[in-house]
């Protein structure tokens, strides 16, 4: 478990003059996203149910993230007394929903699904780092500092447990790389898109998915510093299984940087 609460947050500290209203659209959907962590703690409990002491971890770890989604849905009202973070949360539950049925990894196997939250894992580490860094108000410096923390210590939970179950499950570096590409093109999908919608759309706007990935990309690409970039490809190399550092990593931060640029000038002309 983490070694922070609600408690340890000096909210106090909040200042209302240094919030950013188009980082704080994009803080609204996060902390629906991470609230929504039970959900995953159920579907992750299904997958690894022969697993007691993996499993245990895995509640443990969704703990951590619905106090994440808490952390900031409370930073979210402080800036903007008019949210209803709950209603929020129900709208963007009735709206998505996790395979809770399942029994199995969508990912084909235990060392599949482990990758894919590696992917996530690096993700959500990287973006919150970004975010403290871009951001000049105190008290979400302090709660990104925490969370990116937190999701760093994730990935490396999800990372060992993937080396137990790589070779049990026959997963080459070829499988691996399919599933990490395969859930990095997912990272635009619906469940981040729907948390931007029914974190900030009025209660009669009709969900444009297109419109609302772009809007929460807009948003966060421009956040990403080299620093961001270099660190998540290393964490992505190395669920693979390649060398982190080197040659690799330098071309792909670089190809990252392109992207994020090259994307941020296409939205912000976008006007979405």
């Amino acid at each position: 478990m983490g070694n922070w609460t609600l408690a340890s947050i000096a909210w106090d500290r909040f200042d209302a003059s240094k919030v950013d209203p188009e980082i704080l659209r994009n803080v609204k959907a996060a902390a629906l996203m991470e609230r929504n962590g039970g959900d995953y703690g159920i579907y992750l409990g299904r997958v690894f149910a022969d697993d007691p002491e993996f499993s245990k971890y895995v509640r443990e770890w969704a703990i951590e993230e619905i106090q994440h989604g808490l952390a900031l849905g409370r930073w979210a009202q402080l800036a903007d007394p008019a949210w209803d973070f709950d209603a929020a949360f129900d709208r963007f539950r009735k709206g998505y929903r996790l395979p809770l049925e399942a029994t199995a990894s969508v990912r084909g196997s235990q060392a599949g699904e482990m990758m894919a939250r590696c992917i996530v894992e690096t993700g959500t580490s990287s973006y919150y780092s970004a975010l403290k860094d871009a951001s000049t108000e105190p008290v979400l410096k302090q709660v990104c500092a925490k969370v990116a923390a937190d999701e760093f210590r994730h990935y490396r939970m999800f990372y060992d447990h993937l080396r137990q179950c790589v070779e049990r499950d026959r997963l080459t570096r070829w499988g691996r790389l399919r599933i990490g590409w395969s859930r990095l093109a997912e990272s635009e999908d619906d469940e981040l898109a729907y948390a931007y919608f029914a974190a900030n759309e009025p209660p009669d706007a009709v969900y444009d998915r297109k419109r609302a990935r772009e809007a929460y990309a807009r948003r966060a690409y421009p956040l990403y510093r080299p620093m961001h970039v270099q660190r998540a490809m290393a964490m992505v190399l190395k669920a693979v299984g390649l060398e982190p550092q080197g040659r690799l990593n330098a071309l792909m931060t670089r190809a990252g940087l392109w992207f994020l640029r090259r994307r941020s000038t296409q939205l912000a002309a976008s006007g979405v």
